[in-house]
């Protein structure tokens, strides 16, 4: 298969989102495949933002562990990631005002220094933001993609700034394209355009579209790194949609103003992440004790308490499990892709309503943001809508109408406001048949116990007709890969790293968390001969729960916790290590230990040195010597020393400034 991972590197305000989305339009309508990740941070403008796609002739499941072209946007980018591009690799800059040292470079790997100010002379005076639609131009060329099709996307992108905007991006791009075309060799990949258009999106944007083909109706938001794009879209598409979007004080108002809605009859769901969540959880309870229908999305970052804002994790099991107090009906879902997001949305309108109480569906910063291209036909939107029973009328000669009545299925008549006959109580302390609180004077322990079973044989109840897990890959597998959430993808392109390496594997993903299939897990995983949960966290949540549900203890787990997604050599590795009996260490590693020392420089000195050579030094106490150079003289300005183990800065130790020497001469 022909794949490339395309980095572009630069701070906020340098435009990578834009040169990205112009090169995955580009090649989406070619009929290639892709997958992005945007590695960036909580600031506006300035730190460092590393964005990464991977663009392929057939379908691809993660970021991929590999880097063949660099597009460095800043000097920063070029010193961290030019040694990343494998051999037959490119590093494009603008070399007006950066400088790629040949040092960096591995060998095989080329440099495309691009006179930015020359291209784009003929123009007029253009923000330094253009430079990236120069290295785009330059790259479609190396790449072998078709111009006009870069030219489509901008077109596209711009016309709203009208024509002349268009020509100008246009004729940047190609100016850069001529360039490469005159100077450089194309990088050797001969693609099949089949020209099939594939939609390129989010998980949050195919959540939105999911909760809009399902009917939803309204949608409560506070804006919160990584859920603010679905309050972005909804706010955006709400009124062409017939959604009522409301942006809200707080996560209290959000989750009560939902709430309320779905009582009073309307779809109704409410977004938001782990810190806006731990608002929100009495809430949760209140919809399921008054049995009100409500979607709740939370999408998962760094934690705890502001944590990682834009950075991934899926630390917040705990903490959905264990929402609001005491024991009532919910179901949890975690969707695993693009596509799934959509329908598992959809499929969260009708459980809430048919089973009337809270959704919840949890995802994370990685399935929310990241962009992949999708087949055409992928999200249907016919999607299946099921609103439950619900009291049209209830005529006078029918007796007391109660809205909690006990029944077998443990689903009560629900009547929305309005309807004649059937006023009552919909109170949050508990509460008899018809909604007569049972807290204070009329306590009845009966009636609290029936109540508690009522509510509880929902659970029960939706269980079967959830679809259980299955066993992915050979029955035979040497080892099985247990996951949730959007580890399903990486998890699937391990095991192929695996396979290639000789090692039998498959893998188990689990998307319904809340009710668990444990009969089903069970009888899967008796006949696994070596398990291993995979999950973006310190503490093994999942493997913890999985043992609380099914007494099934997993072999090991492979966590990671440092707000970085999974590649798929990450887990391979692990595996072989965990199937061979090797240790596993957790000392700082070379490439960490040269990520520490940007830290360094960037926290404590300037952006002209940067970390030189590395060597560990296994004294007494283990560490990494660093020697710290000058970016433009590549002179030593000091060692950096830092604890292997803990990961500790030990010293810095600058070298003394050489003093100058003067001459006296004689007359």
């Amino acid at each position: 298969m022909i794949e490339v991972t395309i980095g572009i590197g630069g701070a906020a305000g340098d435009g990578l989102d834009k040169a990205g989305d112009t090169l995955a339009k580009t090649a989406s309508r070619l009929g290639l495949h892709l997958f992005a990740y945007n590695s960036y941070q909580s600031v506006i403008r300035g730190g460092h933002i590393w964005l990464r796609l991977r663009v392929a002739e057939r379908k691809v499941y993660s970021h991929g562990d590999h880097l063949n072209v660099l597009i460095a946007l800043n000097q920063d980018s070029i010193e961290r990631h030019a040694r990343e591009v494998e051999p037959g690799g490119a590093v494009l800059f603008n070399s007006d005002r950066f400088r790629c040292d040949t040092a960096l470079l591995p060998d095989g790997v080329i440099t495309v220094p691009l006179p930015v100010n020359e291209l784009t002379k003929p123009f007029g005076r253009l923000p330094t933001v253009m430079q990236n639609t120069v290295a785009v131009g330059a790259l479609v060329y190396l790449l072998k993609l078709d111009f006009e099709s870069v030219a489509s996307v901008l077109d596209d992108t711009f016309r709203h700034k009208g024509p002349e905007v268009v020509q100008q991006n246009v004729r940047v791009a190609q100016a850069g394209y001529n360039y490469a075309k005159e100077r450089f060799v194309p990088l050797g990949y001969q693609w099949n355009f089949i020209r099939v258009r594939r939609p390129f999106m989010t998980g949050n944007e195919a959540l939105a579209l999911g909760a809009v083909a399902a009917g939803c109706k309204f949608y409560s938001a506070y804006p919160m790194t990584p859920a603010s794009s679905i309050l972005h879209w909804m706010a955006s598409h709400g009124e062409k949609c017939g959604v009522v979007v409301k942006q809200c004080e707080d996560e209290l108002a959000v989750v009560n103003m939902a709430i309320g809605a779905g009582y009073a009859g309307v779809r109704a769901m409410c977004g938001t992440s782990g810190g806006g969540f731990a608002l929100m959880t009495e809430a949760v309870g209140q919809a399921g004790m008054i049995e009100a229908p409500v979607v709740i999305v939370e999408v998962q970052r760094g934690g705890p308490s502001t944590g990682l804002p834009t950075k991934t994790e899926q630390g917040d099991l705990n903490q959905v499990f264990g929402a609001s107090e005491g024991e009532y009906p919910r179901i949890i879902v975690a969707p695993s892709d693009v596509v799934d997001c959509y329908y598992t949305t959809a499929q969260a309108f009708n459980l809430a309503e048919k089973y009337q109480l809270p959704v919840i569906v949890v995802s994370d910063l990685l399935l929310a943001e990241h962009p992949e291209t999708i087949e055409p036909d992928a999200l249907r939107p016919d999607v299946p809508i099921e609103r439950g029973e619900i009291v049209r009328e209830w005529p006078s000669d029918n007796g007391v109408y109660r809205r909690y009545a006990f029944t077998e299925s443990g689903i009560s008549p629900r009547a929305l406001p309005g309807t004649g006959n059937t006023l009552h109580v919909a109170g949050t302390d508990e509460h008899d048949e018809e909604g007569i609180l049972i807290s204070d004077v009329f306590t009845t322990p009966p009636v609290r116990r029936k109540i508690m079973e009522k509510r509880m044989k929902k659970v029960e109840l939706a269980l079967q007709e959830l679809e259980p897990p299955s066993l992915e890959g050979p029955r035979d597998a040497e080892v099985t890969l247990i996951g949730w959430g959007s580890t399903r993808g990486v998890i699937r392109e391990a095991l192929e790293l695996l396979a290639q390496r000789g090692i039998r594997g498959n893998q188990l993903h689990i998307k319904w968390l809340h009710p668990f299939h444990a009969t089903e897990v069970t009888q899967i995983l008796k006949s696994a001969r070596k398990t291993i949960c995979v999950e973006v966290n310190f503490t093994g949540q999942f493997a913890r729960f999985l043992r609380a549900e099914t007494g099934f203890s997993v072999d090991d787990t492979i966590l990671k916790y440092d707000g970085e997604p999974f590649e798929p050599h990450h887990i391979a590795e692990e595996v072989q290590a965990i199937l061979e009996g090797r240790a596993r260490s957790k000392d700082v590693t070379l490439e960490e230990a040269r990520e520490m020392a940007y830290h360094y420089i960037r926290t404590h000195l300037d952006d002209k040195v940067r970390p030189g050579e590395i060597r560990r030094e296994n004294g007494a106490q283990p560490s990494w010597r660093i020697q710290i150079v000058a970016v433009e003289s590549g002179e030593s300005k000091g060692t950096l020393y830092i604890h292997a183990a803990t990961g500790a800065l030990l010293a810095w130790e600058p070298y003394p400034e050489k003093k100058s020497v003067q001459h006296e001469h004689s007359r």
